[in-house]
Formats: structure tokens, C-alpha cells, sequence
């Protein structure tokens, strides 16, 4: 009888955590404003605390997949263990029809509320104040909801002519945002398919910005040297320009803004130890390597179970339940790797998200991203998170059965487009890794044949190899 309010306890303090973690990384970000109790302040924290509460929903539903991945196998491994008790299926089942309503509440409703409400300044002739921009949100809300009822009806209607679907529109609660969110999470997962793939490329040139690269062939304390001398002609440069001359002093700070971050490296790469420089950075492109190309190998596999075997379909098999048999062919290792390749997946879109070019200003700034900005980002993240599971069930990375909302969605069953979904990945994902590692010798070769300045190569992050003041190449 205690088991349900101890996982309601349970569950509290977990989403109070993700709460807390989630509000300290929005407050990093989001610009300092006054601290004036006003209007504007009070509208802003409104909007920072629905703004937070959505990107706590967006952590647990990215978390909610390798907790019920490892919840089974720990019920498999102690059976009867008192302490685990509350650990059981209705848990997890709820856990996940939470997610997914509190997603829909996220996306649908608290999202479009704090954005409308930030913009909102009361209809003309009312008197100005919090109840007139309130009353001025709802109805902004009440025509988006119509509008977006109408584009899905009509959409219905065209797609799937018949009289069940039509009457079907009209259960709002039942079928309505169930397939609107089957449409929304379509959208992630086709978001997802653009940006796993890029992120997955792009991912080792992060961690090799991050991490302290091994010195072969290069004279350190020359290029700091170097690096010093042009600091100090910039310096005197800025010193010397009239202030009314703006356009110039704008371009000299930037300018010297880089040249001490490029100082900065190499300061960090002079007091770096010799095992962080020689083992820590190939340890770690060897073990992105490692997880990419499981990534790849998994979706293939998929493909063909897809091919053989019904059961492969992400709505083909119910599922033998919570702690009724294990999820991974490998059991405990298994489940392990899954976790792994889930999370790295989610990460990988997340940089992949923000490397693509449509959405390269849309990437937050420490202390200065405005709220309206970060809005756009929690709902951007939401939606990734959400489709994060549907996702990795789709490709083939796990095999447990989607639960709640989550599993309701029609194009899960449509065979041609999950195969389409997992030949498309594979297919995108290799060519970038490709193109990744062959970017190296693709700029030998176009200097080779005095086609370098022709500017062949888009990606200005893959060619910024340049030569050392020695004379040798930098990076590979």
C-alpha cells in the first residue's frame, strides 16, 4: 500500500533535482537584466521559470529511456529484493504517460504562453498591467490553438479521407493531441535524422577544441613568442587609432579578442602534462570512433531485421514487460552499451543542432542570450528529447517497446518509412564521417593542383590547418 506514494516521492525528488540543475544552466545563460521589481521583471520571471520547467521535462525524457532500460535489468537480476520493490512496471509506465503529458503541456501550452506573454503589452484601451498582458496571451493562445486545430484537420482530411478518421478529430483528448504529437514528433525525428549524422562528425572536432592536442613537430615556445609579438603590435595599433574612427577599433578588438584566445591555448597546451597530451586525446577519438561506428553497424543490423523479421518494426511486438526478460542480447553489458550509444546520440544532435548553419545564431551566449532566445531553445530541445526515443527504437539501438503516448504514433507502423528512416541515417552518417576524415588529403590535394584558392571546401571548421612558424602542418 506505501509502494505508490514512496515512487511518487521517488519521482518528485528526481524531477526536483532536474528542476534545480536545469534553472541553475538557463541563469548562466540568460542576460543579466536590472533588478528592478517592474513589470518587465516580473513577466521575465514568469517566463524563466515555465522556461525552466520545460527543459527539466526535456531531461527526463531523455533520462526516462535508460532508467527503464536499466529498471529491467535490475528486476532481473534481484527478483525479490525488498528494497526494489517499489521498482515496477506501473511505475515505469507512468513515468513515461507523465513524460509524455507533460511534454505536450511544454510544447503546447506553457511554451506558447511565456513567448506570447513576453511580447504581450495589453490591448489597446485596457489598462496596462499584468492582467491585461495576461488576458491578451490567452486569447493569442485560444486563436493559435484554432489555427492549429484547423491545419491538422484539413491535413487529416486530405491524407486519410474517411469517415472513422474524420470523427476521430473530434475526440480531442483520445486522438487529437496524440496525433498532433505524432505529427510533432515526426518533425523531431526527421530533425534528429539532419542532425545526429552532423553532430556525429562534428563531434570530433569539439572534443579536440576541448581536450589538449599532442605537440608533434611543433615548436611551442616559438608560436608563443609569435602569438605575444602579435598582441602587442595589435595593442599599440588600438592605442594609437582615434576613438571617433569606430568601424577601425571595432575590427582591431575583435581581432585582438582572438589572438588572446589563441594565447590562451597555447598557455594551457605549455602546461598541459605529457600523458593528457599523448593519452587522453587518442584515447578519446578512439573511443568516439568506437561508438560511431557501433552507431552505424546497429542501424544496419536493423535494416536487415527489417527485412526478415516483422517483430523489428518499432510497433511489431508488445514487449514482454517490465522485468520479464531482458531487452539486450548481452544481457547487463548489453543494456550498458545501449545506455551509452543513447546518450552519445543525444549529445551528438545537440552539437549536430547547433552546428547547422540555419541555426548557428540561434546557439546561446554565457550572460547574454535573451529570454525570447532561450524559449526558442527549450522548445527546440524538447522537441529533440522527445523524439530521442522514438528515434533510437526506430534504428534499431534498443529494443524496448515504447511505452504511454510515446508508442501511439501512426508512422511507427509504416514499414517504408522506417526503412527509409534507418538507410537514410546510415547512409548520411557514413558520407559525413567520410567527408570528415578525408578532409585532410581533399586540401593536400586541391593545393597539389593550385585549386586552393578556388575555396572548394564549404566547411571553414575542417580546413583550419595552418602551418606552424616552423613550417610544419598544425593539425591533421
Amino acid at each position: 500500500a506505501n509502494k505508490a506514494p514512496f515512487s511518487f516521492q521517488i519521482c518528485f525528488l528526481l524531477f526536483a533535482v532536474l528542476y534545480i540543475v536545469s534553472y541553475f544552466i538557463i541563469t548562466r545563460y540568460k542576460r543579466k537584466a536590472d533588478e528592478q521589481e517592474d513589470e518587465d521583471a516580473i513577466v521575465n520571471r514568469i517566463s524563466l521559470f515555465l522556461s525552466t520547467f520545460t527543459l527539466a521535462v526535456s531531461a527526463g525524457a531523455v533520462l526516462l529511456l535508460p532508467f527503464s532500460i536499466i529498471s529491467n535489468e535490475i528486476l532481473l537480476s534481484f527478483p525479490q529484493n525488498y528494497y526494489i520493490q517499489w521498482l515496477n512496471g506501473s511505475l515505469i509506465h507512468g513515468l513515461w504517460n507523465l513524460a509524455s503529458l507533460f511534454s505536450n503541456l511544454c510544447l503546447f501550452v506553457l511554451m506558447p504562453f511565456a513567448f506570447f506573454f513576453l511580447e504581450s503589452e495589453g490591448f489597446a484601451g485596457l489598462k496596462k498591467g499584468i492582467r491585461a498582458r495576461i488576458l491578451e496571451t490567452l486569447v493569442m493562445l485560444i486563436l493559435l490553438a484554432l489555427l492549429i486545430l484547423g491545419i491538422v484537420w484539413v491535413a487529416s482530411a486530405l491524407i486519410d479521407n474517411d469517415a472513422a478518421s474524420m470523427e476521430s478529430l473530434y475526440d480531442l483528448w483520445e486522438f487529437y493531441l496524440p496525433y498532433l504529437y505524432s505529427c510533432i514528433s515526426l518533425m523531431g525525428c526527421l530533425l534528429l535524422l539532419l542532425c545526429t549524422p552532423v553532430g556525429l562528425s562534428r563531434m570530433f572536432t569539439v572534443m579536440g577544441q576541448l581536450l589538449v592536442k599532442p605537440t608533434i613537430l611543433e615548436d611551442l615556445d616559438e608560436q608563443m613568442y609569435i602569438i605575444t609579438l602579435e598582441e602587442a603590435a595589435i595593442q599599440r595599433r588600438l592605442n594609437g587609432i582615434s576613438s571617433t574612427v569606430e568601424y577601425q577599433t571595432a575590427d582591431l578588438e575583435r581581432e585582438l579578442e582572438k589572438v588572446k584566445s589563441k594565447k590562451i591555448n597555447l598557455e594551457r597546451r605549455k602546461k598541459a602534462s605529457a600523458w593528457e597530451r599523448n593519452l587522453v586525446y587518442p584515447a578519446v577519438m578512439i573511443l568516439l570512433l568506437i561508438e560511431t561506428s557501433i552507431s552505424v553497424f546497429l542501424v544496419a543490423l536493423n535494416i536487415l531485421y527489417l527485412l526478415v523479421d516483422e517483430t523489428a518494426m518499432p510497433k511489431g511486438s508488445g514487449g514482454p514487460g517490465i522485468g520479464n526478460a531482458s531487452l539486450s542480447t548481452f544481457g547487463f553489458v548489453g543494456a550498458a552499451l545501449e545506455i551509452i550509444l543513447i546518450f552519445y546520440l543525444m549529445v551528438s544532435s545537440v552539437v549536430g543542432f547547433y552546428s547547422l548553419r540555419f541555426f548557428e545564431n540561434f546557439t546561446p551566449r554565457k550572460d547574454d542570450t535573451t529570454m525570447t532566445k532561450i524559449i526558442g531553445n527549450c522548445v527546440s530541445i524538447l522537441v529533440l528529447s522527445s523524439a530521442l526515443p522514438v528515434m533510437s527504437r526506430t534504428l534499431g539501438i534498443t529494443r524496448f517497446d515504447l511505452l504511454g503516448d510515446f508508442g501511439r504514433f501512426n508512422w511507427l507502423g509504416n514499414f517504408y518509412i522506417v526503412l527509409s528512416y534507418n538507410l537514410l541515417f546510415a547512409i548520411v552518417t557514413t558520407l559525413c564521417l567520410v567527408r570528415k576524415f578525408t578532409s585532410a588529403v581533399r586540401e593536400e590535394l586541391l593545393k597539389a593542383i593550385g585549386l586552393d584558392k578556388l575555396h572548394l571546401s564549404n566547411n571553414p571548421r575542417d580546413s583550419e590547418a595552418k602551418p606552424s612558424a616552423n613550417g610544419h602542418q598544425k593539425s591533421l
